[in-house]
Protein backbone atom coordinates (compact mmCIF):
# COMPACT_ATOMS: atom_id res chain seq x y z
CA UNK A 1 0.00 0.00 0.00
CA UNK A 2 1.33 3.26 -1.03
CA UNK A 3 1.79 5.62 1.68
CA UNK A 4 0.76 9.98 1.74
CA UNK A 5 4.17 10.61 1.16
CA UNK A 6 4.26 8.05 -1.79
CA UNK A 7 1.57 9.46 -3.22
CA UNK A 8 2.44 13.25 -2.65
CA UNK A 9 5.77 12.46 -4.60
CA UNK A 10 3.36 11.04 -7.34
CA UNK A 11 1.69 14.30 -7.75
CA UNK A 12 5.21 16.45 -7.65
CA UNK A 13 6.93 14.21 -10.30
CA UNK A 14 4.18 14.76 -12.16
CA UNK A 15 5.70 18.35 -12.73
CA UNK A 16 8.58 16.71 -15.05
CA UNK A 17 5.86 16.37 -17.79
CA UNK A 18 3.95 19.15 -16.84
CA UNK A 19 5.86 21.71 -15.45
CA UNK A 20 3.59 23.86 -13.53
CA UNK A 21 3.89 27.07 -15.49
CA UNK A 22 2.87 25.71 -18.52
CA UNK A 23 -0.89 25.88 -16.98
CA UNK A 24 -1.03 29.53 -18.65
CA UNK A 25 -1.31 28.47 -21.64
CA UNK A 26 -4.47 29.26 -23.96
CA UNK A 27 -5.00 26.03 -25.64
CA UNK A 28 -6.77 25.88 -29.44
CA UNK A 29 -7.74 29.43 -29.30
CA UNK A 30 -6.55 29.62 -33.34
CA UNK A 31 -10.36 29.38 -34.12
CA UNK A 32 -13.33 30.65 -35.03
CA UNK A 33 -15.90 30.59 -32.37
CA UNK A 34 -18.68 31.34 -34.60
CA UNK A 35 -18.94 27.37 -35.84
CA UNK A 36 -18.55 26.40 -32.03
CA UNK A 37 -21.62 28.70 -30.81
CA UNK A 38 -23.65 27.38 -33.19
CA UNK A 39 -22.88 24.22 -32.89
CA UNK A 40 -23.66 24.12 -29.28
CA UNK A 41 -27.09 25.57 -30.07
CA UNK A 42 -28.04 22.72 -32.31
CA UNK A 43 -31.18 20.73 -31.16
CA UNK A 44 -32.40 23.19 -28.74
CA UNK A 45 -35.81 24.60 -29.46
CA UNK A 46 -34.73 27.07 -32.20
CA UNK A 47 -36.77 30.59 -30.87
CA UNK A 48 -35.60 30.13 -27.56
CA UNK A 49 -32.02 29.67 -29.13
CA UNK A 50 -32.60 33.63 -29.88
CA UNK A 51 -33.27 34.36 -26.12
CA UNK A 52 -30.35 32.59 -25.36
CA UNK A 53 -28.32 34.73 -28.13
CA UNK A 54 -30.14 37.69 -26.21
CA UNK A 55 -28.80 36.93 -22.79
CA UNK A 56 -25.08 35.95 -24.24
CA UNK A 57 -25.17 38.95 -25.30
CA UNK A 58 -25.56 41.16 -22.25
CA UNK A 59 -21.70 41.50 -21.82
CA UNK A 60 -18.15 39.38 -22.15
CA UNK A 61 -19.39 37.64 -18.92
CA UNK A 62 -22.80 36.50 -20.30
CA UNK A 63 -21.17 35.40 -23.01
CA UNK A 64 -18.48 33.37 -20.84
CA UNK A 65 -21.64 31.99 -18.99
CA UNK A 66 -23.71 30.57 -21.99
CA UNK A 67 -21.18 28.56 -23.93
CA UNK A 68 -19.15 26.37 -22.11
CA UNK A 69 -18.65 24.34 -25.15
CA UNK A 70 -16.22 27.07 -26.73
CA UNK A 71 -13.76 26.71 -23.71
CA UNK A 72 -13.68 23.10 -23.32
CA UNK A 73 -12.24 23.25 -27.52
CA UNK A 74 -10.04 25.59 -26.15
CA UNK A 75 -8.77 23.82 -22.90
CA UNK A 76 -8.40 20.45 -24.80
CA UNK A 77 -5.00 22.11 -26.37
CA UNK A 78 -3.38 22.43 -23.05
CA UNK A 79 -1.45 20.30 -20.69
CA UNK A 80 -2.25 18.30 -17.65
CA UNK A 81 -0.82 16.37 -15.11
CA UNK A 82 -2.48 13.51 -16.65
CA UNK A 83 -5.00 12.44 -13.96
CA UNK A 84 -8.17 12.15 -15.40
CA UNK A 85 -11.40 11.63 -12.68
CA UNK A 86 -15.08 13.24 -12.86
CA UNK A 87 -15.42 16.75 -13.19
CA UNK A 88 -18.07 19.75 -13.12
CA UNK A 89 -17.49 20.28 -16.49
CA UNK A 90 -18.55 24.00 -16.16
CA UNK A 91 -17.18 25.31 -12.99
CA UNK A 92 -17.84 29.30 -13.25
CA UNK A 93 -18.47 31.00 -10.39
CA UNK A 94 -22.25 31.54 -10.79
CA UNK A 95 -22.36 27.75 -10.74
CA UNK A 96 -21.62 27.80 -7.02
CA UNK A 97 -24.52 28.47 -4.62
CA UNK A 98 -26.70 27.06 -1.59
CA UNK A 99 -28.91 24.14 -1.68
CA UNK A 100 -30.72 21.90 1.19
CA UNK A 101 -29.63 18.71 2.31
CA UNK A 102 -32.25 16.09 3.13
CA UNK A 103 -31.86 16.59 6.51
CA UNK A 104 -32.56 20.68 5.32
CA UNK A 105 -29.38 21.55 6.57
CA UNK A 106 -28.25 24.82 4.01
CA UNK A 107 -24.37 23.62 2.04
CA UNK A 108 -22.53 25.26 0.05
CA UNK A 109 -20.74 23.45 -3.01
CA UNK A 110 -20.76 23.40 -6.78
CA UNK A 111 -24.21 23.23 -8.21
CA UNK A 112 -24.51 22.53 -11.73
CA UNK A 113 -23.58 19.01 -13.05
CA UNK A 114 -25.03 19.79 -16.92
CA UNK A 115 -21.69 18.93 -18.03
CA UNK A 116 -19.78 16.61 -15.39
CA UNK A 117 -17.71 14.36 -17.57
CA UNK A 118 -14.32 12.20 -17.36
CA UNK A 119 -11.89 15.16 -17.31
CA UNK A 120 -8.51 16.50 -15.86
CA UNK A 121 -9.33 18.67 -12.42
CA UNK A 122 -6.90 21.59 -13.90
CA UNK A 123 -9.86 22.40 -16.76
CA UNK A 124 -12.57 22.92 -13.82
CA UNK A 125 -10.03 25.02 -12.00
CA UNK A 126 -9.21 27.46 -14.90
CA UNK A 127 -12.56 28.11 -15.84
CA UNK A 128 -13.50 28.99 -12.26
CA UNK A 129 -10.23 31.51 -12.13
CA UNK A 130 -11.09 33.27 -15.67
CA UNK A 131 -14.50 33.61 -14.48
CA UNK A 132 -13.33 35.60 -11.34
CA UNK A 133 -11.25 37.37 -13.57
CA UNK A 134 -13.86 38.47 -16.61
CA UNK A 135 -16.61 38.89 -13.35
CA UNK A 136 -14.56 41.12 -11.87
CA UNK A 137 -13.52 43.14 -15.26
CA UNK A 138 -17.57 43.43 -16.07
CA UNK A 139 -18.15 44.53 -12.35
CA UNK A 140 -15.28 47.26 -13.29
CA UNK A 141 -13.10 45.86 -9.56
CA UNK A 142 -9.81 47.35 -10.87
CA UNK A 143 -7.05 45.37 -11.67
CA UNK A 144 -5.84 44.80 -8.41
CA UNK A 145 -8.62 43.30 -7.40
CA UNK A 146 -8.98 41.01 -10.65
CA UNK A 147 -5.38 39.39 -9.38
CA UNK A 148 -6.20 39.41 -6.33
CA UNK A 149 -9.25 37.43 -6.30
CA UNK A 150 -7.99 35.19 -9.00
CA UNK A 151 -4.95 34.24 -6.50
CA UNK A 152 -6.86 33.48 -3.47
CA UNK A 153 -9.47 31.38 -5.35
CA UNK A 154 -6.36 29.35 -6.25
CA UNK A 155 -4.80 29.76 -2.89
CA UNK A 156 -8.09 28.11 -1.22
CA UNK A 157 -8.37 25.24 -3.90
CA UNK A 158 -4.19 24.62 -2.46
CA UNK A 159 -4.92 24.89 1.26
CA UNK A 160 -7.86 22.53 0.87
CA UNK A 161 -6.07 19.78 -1.00
CA UNK A 162 -3.74 19.57 1.35
CA UNK A 163 -6.22 18.98 3.74
CA UNK A 164 -8.32 16.50 2.26
CA UNK A 165 -4.72 14.84 1.55
CA UNK A 166 -4.38 14.45 5.38
CA UNK A 167 -8.01 12.74 5.65
CA UNK A 168 -9.12 9.22 5.28
CA UNK A 169 -11.67 8.60 2.66
CA UNK A 170 -14.12 8.61 4.92
CA UNK A 171 -13.57 11.97 6.36
CA UNK A 172 -13.42 13.38 2.62
CA UNK A 173 -16.71 11.68 1.92
CA UNK A 174 -18.69 13.17 5.08
CA UNK A 175 -16.60 16.71 4.54
CA UNK A 176 -19.15 19.62 3.62
CA UNK A 177 -19.07 23.54 3.66
CA UNK A 178 -22.08 24.59 5.66
CA UNK A 179 -23.63 27.98 6.35
CA UNK A 180 -22.82 27.96 9.84
CA UNK A 181 -19.18 27.64 8.52
CA UNK A 182 -19.30 30.72 6.80
CA UNK A 183 -20.53 32.49 9.35
CA UNK A 184 -18.41 31.47 11.59
CA UNK A 185 -15.65 32.61 9.06
CA UNK A 186 -17.18 35.76 7.79
CA UNK A 187 -15.22 39.00 8.61
CA UNK A 188 -17.76 42.29 9.35
CA UNK A 189 -18.13 43.10 6.01
CA UNK A 190 -19.18 39.51 4.81
CA UNK A 191 -21.58 38.93 7.46
CA UNK A 192 -24.33 40.76 6.35
CA UNK A 193 -24.31 39.20 2.81
CA UNK A 194 -23.88 35.16 4.51
CA UNK A 195 -26.96 36.28 6.66
CA UNK A 196 -29.20 37.58 3.80
CA UNK A 197 -28.61 34.40 2.04
CA UNK A 198 -29.25 32.46 4.68
CA UNK A 199 -32.46 34.49 5.04
CA UNK A 200 -33.08 34.09 1.43
CA UNK A 201 -32.50 30.36 1.37
CA UNK A 202 -34.97 29.90 4.26
CA UNK A 203 -37.59 31.70 2.67
CA UNK A 204 -37.15 29.62 -1.31
CA UNK A 205 -40.05 26.74 -0.41
CA UNK A 206 -42.21 25.24 -2.61
CA UNK A 207 -45.25 26.66 -0.21
CA UNK A 208 -43.71 30.47 -1.02
CA UNK A 209 -43.80 29.54 -5.11
CA UNK A 210 -47.06 28.59 -5.33
CA UNK A 211 -48.71 31.88 -5.11
CA UNK A 212 -45.52 33.46 -7.22
CA UNK A 213 -45.89 31.17 -9.98
CA UNK A 214 -49.66 29.40 -9.78
CA UNK A 215 -52.97 30.28 -9.52
CA UNK A 216 -56.32 28.69 -9.82
CA UNK A 217 -58.31 28.35 -12.98
CA UNK A 218 -62.23 29.14 -13.73
CA UNK A 219 -62.59 25.39 -12.44
CA UNK A 220 -61.14 25.96 -9.43
CA UNK A 221 -57.69 23.85 -10.53
CA UNK A 222 -54.42 24.94 -9.25
CA UNK A 223 -52.56 25.66 -12.42
CA UNK A 224 -49.29 27.38 -13.55
CA UNK A 225 -48.98 30.51 -14.52
CA UNK A 226 -47.50 31.94 -18.09
CA UNK A 227 -44.96 34.31 -17.89
CA UNK A 228 -43.50 34.92 -21.27
CA UNK A 229 -40.66 34.35 -21.89
CA UNK A 230 -39.87 32.59 -18.82
CA UNK A 231 -42.83 29.71 -18.17
CA UNK A 232 -45.25 29.10 -21.11
CA UNK A 233 -47.81 25.60 -21.66
CA UNK A 234 -46.74 23.48 -24.12
CA UNK A 235 -50.54 23.50 -26.02
CA UNK A 236 -51.29 26.84 -25.34
CA UNK A 237 -51.37 30.11 -27.88
CA UNK A 238 -48.26 31.17 -25.77
CA UNK A 239 -46.32 28.24 -26.54
CA UNK A 240 -43.41 28.88 -28.03
CA UNK A 241 -42.18 25.43 -28.79
CA UNK A 242 -41.32 25.43 -33.19
CA UNK A 243 -44.59 24.65 -35.10
CA UNK A 244 -43.11 21.15 -35.87
CA UNK A 245 -41.92 19.92 -32.33
CA UNK A 246 -43.22 16.59 -31.88
CA UNK A 247 -44.28 17.33 -27.98
CA UNK A 248 -47.23 19.44 -30.42
CA UNK A 249 -48.27 16.04 -31.43
CA UNK A 250 -49.23 15.18 -27.65
CA UNK A 251 -52.50 15.79 -27.05
CA UNK A 252 -51.79 17.71 -23.14
CA UNK A 253 -48.83 17.47 -20.60
CA UNK A 254 -50.38 14.39 -19.28
CA UNK A 255 -48.59 11.73 -21.68
CA UNK A 256 -45.20 13.67 -21.49
CA UNK A 257 -45.33 13.62 -17.65
CA UNK A 258 -46.66 10.05 -17.39
CA UNK A 259 -43.74 8.91 -20.04
CA UNK A 260 -41.07 11.25 -17.46
CA UNK A 261 -42.41 9.27 -14.32
CA UNK A 262 -42.12 5.63 -15.41
CA UNK A 263 -38.36 5.60 -15.53
CA UNK A 264 -37.74 8.43 -12.78
CA UNK A 265 -39.47 6.68 -10.34
CA UNK A 266 -37.34 3.51 -10.61
CA UNK A 267 -34.29 5.88 -9.90
CA UNK A 268 -35.23 7.08 -6.38
CA UNK A 269 -34.77 4.96 -3.26
CA UNK A 270 -37.67 3.24 -1.98
CA UNK A 271 -38.52 5.61 0.97
CA UNK A 272 -38.62 8.22 -1.85
CA UNK A 273 -40.65 6.90 -4.24
CA UNK A 274 -43.10 6.03 -1.02
CA UNK A 275 -43.22 9.64 -0.78
CA UNK A 276 -43.47 10.94 -3.93
CA UNK A 277 -46.39 8.83 -4.28
CA UNK A 278 -48.54 11.19 -1.70
CA UNK A 279 -48.35 14.00 -4.77
CA UNK A 280 -50.62 13.98 -7.07
CA UNK A 281 -49.96 16.22 -10.38
CA UNK A 282 -51.90 19.20 -11.20
CA UNK A 283 -50.14 20.80 -14.10
CA UNK A 284 -46.98 21.30 -16.13
CA UNK A 285 -45.25 23.82 -18.33
CA UNK A 286 -42.10 24.88 -20.02
CA UNK A 287 -39.47 26.63 -17.96
CA UNK A 288 -36.76 28.32 -19.22
CA UNK A 289 -33.51 28.65 -16.98
CA UNK A 290 -30.14 30.46 -16.84
CA UNK A 291 -27.62 31.48 -19.96
CA UNK A 292 -26.38 28.17 -21.51
CA UNK A 293 -29.42 26.11 -20.93
CA UNK A 294 -31.61 28.25 -22.88
CA UNK A 295 -33.54 26.12 -25.78
CA UNK A 296 -33.21 22.83 -24.46
CA UNK A 297 -35.64 21.64 -22.65
CA UNK A 298 -36.84 22.23 -19.14
CA UNK A 299 -40.24 21.39 -17.24
CA UNK A 300 -41.84 22.25 -14.08
CA UNK A 301 -44.50 20.04 -12.66
CA UNK A 302 -46.88 20.88 -9.50
CA UNK A 303 -48.03 18.38 -7.40
CA UNK A 304 -49.80 18.70 -4.43
CA UNK A 305 -50.04 16.34 -1.77
CA UNK A 306 -54.00 15.63 0.13
CA UNK A 307 -53.38 18.82 2.00
CA UNK A 308 -52.76 20.58 -0.63
CA UNK A 309 -49.75 21.54 0.10
CA UNK A 310 -47.03 22.02 -3.19
CA UNK A 311 -44.12 19.89 -4.77
CA UNK A 312 -42.37 21.61 -7.36
CA UNK A 313 -40.23 19.10 -9.62
CA UNK A 314 -37.83 20.19 -12.52
CA UNK A 315 -37.05 18.07 -14.98
CA UNK A 316 -34.05 18.97 -16.93
CA UNK A 317 -32.64 18.14 -20.68
CA UNK A 318 -29.67 16.41 -20.08
CA UNK A 319 -27.32 16.48 -23.14
CA UNK A 320 -24.19 15.54 -24.23
CA UNK A 321 -21.03 16.98 -22.35
CA UNK A 322 -19.20 19.53 -23.86
CA UNK A 323 -16.68 17.87 -22.54
CA UNK A 324 -17.49 14.43 -24.09
CA UNK A 325 -15.97 15.40 -27.34
CA UNK A 326 -12.62 16.96 -26.14
CA UNK A 327 -11.45 13.45 -23.50
CA UNK A 328 -10.22 10.35 -24.09
CA UNK A 329 -11.92 8.84 -21.40
CA UNK A 330 -15.19 8.55 -21.43
CA UNK A 331 -18.59 8.74 -19.37
CA UNK A 332 -19.15 4.79 -17.48
CA UNK A 333 -23.04 5.28 -18.28
CA UNK A 334 -24.83 5.95 -21.32
CA UNK A 335 -27.88 8.08 -20.23
CA UNK A 336 -26.75 11.55 -20.23
CA UNK A 337 -29.60 12.26 -17.20
CA UNK A 338 -28.24 9.23 -15.25
CA UNK A 339 -24.67 11.09 -15.67
CA UNK A 340 -25.67 14.50 -14.29
CA UNK A 341 -27.19 12.46 -11.55
CA UNK A 342 -24.21 10.60 -11.01
CA UNK A 343 -21.58 13.49 -11.09
CA UNK A 344 -23.43 15.49 -8.48
CA UNK A 345 -24.20 13.05 -6.17
CA UNK A 346 -19.96 12.33 -6.67
CA UNK A 347 -19.20 15.94 -6.17
CA UNK A 348 -21.56 17.02 -3.36
CA UNK A 349 -21.48 15.61 0.18
CA UNK A 350 -25.14 15.60 -0.14
CA UNK A 351 -27.86 15.92 -2.76
CA UNK A 352 -31.93 16.82 -3.08
CA UNK A 353 -34.28 14.56 -2.11
CA UNK A 354 -35.44 13.70 -5.63
CA UNK A 355 -32.53 13.73 -7.95
CA UNK A 356 -32.84 10.88 -10.17
CA UNK A 357 -33.04 10.38 -13.88
CA UNK A 358 -35.70 9.49 -17.06
CA UNK A 359 -36.32 9.62 -20.56
CA UNK A 360 -39.36 11.34 -22.52
CA UNK A 361 -40.78 10.83 -25.45
CA UNK A 362 -38.78 10.30 -28.73
CA UNK A 363 -35.37 9.17 -26.59
CA UNK A 364 -34.64 12.95 -24.97
CA UNK A 365 -32.68 12.32 -21.49
CA UNK A 366 -33.53 14.19 -18.97
CA UNK A 367 -32.46 14.53 -14.97
CA UNK A 368 -35.36 15.47 -12.11
CA UNK A 369 -35.01 17.23 -9.10
CA UNK A 370 -37.08 20.02 -6.81
CA UNK A 371 -37.35 23.03 -7.89
CA UNK A 372 -36.10 25.77 -6.10
CA UNK A 373 -36.11 23.88 -2.83
CA UNK A 374 -33.77 26.20 -0.54
CA UNK A 375 -31.49 27.05 -3.51
CA UNK A 376 -29.76 30.71 -3.28
CA UNK A 377 -27.04 32.01 -5.62
CA UNK A 378 -24.49 34.46 -4.82
CA UNK A 379 -25.34 38.22 -5.59
CA UNK A 380 -22.20 39.24 -6.74
CA UNK A 381 -22.98 42.80 -8.20
CA UNK A 382 -23.92 43.45 -4.59
CA UNK A 383 -20.27 42.60 -3.29
CA UNK A 384 -17.31 44.81 -2.42
CA UNK A 385 -13.84 43.48 -3.29
CA UNK A 386 -13.49 42.36 0.50
CA UNK A 387 -16.85 40.26 -0.32
CA UNK A 388 -15.78 39.34 -3.55
CA UNK A 389 -12.65 37.50 -2.48
CA UNK A 390 -14.33 35.95 0.13
CA UNK A 391 -16.64 34.45 -1.84
CA UNK A 392 -13.62 32.93 -4.36
CA UNK A 393 -11.94 31.48 -1.59
CA UNK A 394 -15.71 30.15 -0.85
CA UNK A 395 -15.63 28.68 -4.07
CA UNK A 396 -12.43 27.32 -4.61
CA UNK A 397 -12.85 25.26 -1.52
CA UNK A 398 -16.01 24.00 -2.60
CA UNK A 399 -14.21 23.19 -5.52
CA UNK A 400 -11.12 21.19 -4.15
CA UNK A 401 -13.31 19.38 -1.68
CA UNK A 402 -15.53 18.17 -4.74
CA UNK A 403 -12.50 17.17 -6.84
CA UNK A 404 -10.99 15.41 -3.65
CA UNK A 405 -14.21 13.61 -3.29
CA UNK A 406 -14.42 12.56 -7.09
CA UNK A 407 -10.85 11.72 -7.66
CA UNK A 408 -10.18 9.87 -4.89
CA UNK A 409 -6.51 11.67 -5.29
CA UNK A 410 -6.36 14.74 -2.88
CA UNK A 411 -2.92 13.83 -2.27
CA UNK A 412 -1.46 13.23 -5.74
CA UNK A 413 -3.11 16.76 -6.64
CA UNK A 414 -1.68 18.76 -3.50
CA UNK A 415 1.67 16.83 -4.58
CA UNK A 416 1.41 18.21 -8.02
CA UNK A 417 0.42 21.99 -6.76
CA UNK A 418 2.98 21.98 -3.97
CA UNK A 419 3.41 25.04 -1.24
CA UNK A 420 4.45 27.87 -3.75
CA UNK A 421 2.55 30.31 -5.84
CA UNK A 422 4.12 28.36 -9.09
CA UNK A 423 0.47 27.49 -9.87
CA UNK A 424 -1.26 30.61 -8.49
CA UNK A 425 1.18 32.63 -11.13
CA UNK A 426 0.11 30.19 -14.17
CA UNK A 427 -3.75 30.29 -13.53
CA UNK A 428 -3.19 34.45 -13.34
CA UNK A 429 -1.83 34.30 -16.67
CA UNK A 430 -4.27 32.16 -17.99
CA UNK A 431 -7.02 33.96 -16.45
CA UNK A 432 -5.09 37.34 -18.07
CA UNK A 433 -5.22 35.77 -21.12
CA UNK A 434 -8.23 34.11 -21.60
CA UNK A 435 -10.11 37.44 -20.85
CA UNK A 436 -8.71 39.01 -23.69
CA UNK A 437 -9.88 36.18 -25.51
CA UNK A 438 -13.45 36.03 -24.01
CA UNK A 439 -13.78 39.68 -25.18
CA UNK A 440 -12.92 38.87 -28.78
CA UNK A 441 -14.72 36.08 -28.92
CA UNK A 442 -17.51 38.30 -27.71
CA UNK A 443 -17.03 40.91 -30.11
CA UNK A 444 -17.10 38.77 -33.21
CA UNK A 445 -20.43 37.48 -31.36
CA UNK A 446 -21.86 40.44 -31.58
CA UNK A 447 -20.88 41.70 -35.17
CA UNK A 448 -22.68 37.76 -35.90
CA UNK A 449 -25.65 39.05 -34.55
CA UNK A 450 -25.60 42.70 -35.86
CA UNK A 451 -25.07 41.75 -39.45
CA UNK A 452 -27.48 39.45 -38.88
CA UNK A 453 -25.24 35.68 -39.06
CA UNK A 454 -26.91 35.02 -35.56
CA UNK A 455 -30.42 36.16 -34.54
CA UNK A 456 -30.95 37.58 -30.79
CA UNK A 457 -33.67 38.31 -28.81
CA UNK A 458 -34.52 39.83 -25.33
CA UNK A 459 -36.82 38.82 -22.86
CA UNK A 460 -38.68 41.88 -24.06
CA UNK A 461 -39.20 41.19 -27.22
CA UNK A 462 -40.62 37.91 -26.67
CA UNK A 463 -42.86 39.62 -24.13
CA UNK A 464 -44.34 42.42 -26.56
CA UNK A 465 -44.75 39.24 -29.52
CA UNK A 466 -47.94 37.84 -27.26
CA UNK A 467 -49.12 41.22 -25.56
CA UNK A 468 -52.88 41.05 -25.37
Amino acid sequence: MTTLKDRLKQGKDARKTCPRNTQSALGNVDRDPLPLIKASSEGRIKSLVELRYGRMLVSPFTFYRGNALLQAHDLAGTSSMGLVSPICGDSHLMNFGGFATPERNLLFSVNDFDEAHPGPWEWDLKRLVASFLIAARDLRHGETVEEEVCRQVVAAYQKTMTECAEQSALETWYESISYDDLLEQASKATLEHVERAIEKAERRTHAELLPKICERDAHGRLTIRDDLPEIFHLHTTTTLLDADDDWLRLSDWKPLYDTFMGDYRATLQADRRELLSRFHPHDMAFKVVGVGSVGTRCLVALLTDEQENPLFLQFKEARRSVLAGYVKTKSRVQHNGQRVVNGQRLMQSASDLFLGWTTGPNGRHFYVRQLRDMKVSAEIETFDAETFAAYGRTCGRALARAHAKSSGHAAQISGYIGKSDALADALFKYAEGYTKQNEQDFERFQQACRKGRLRARSEADFAADHLP
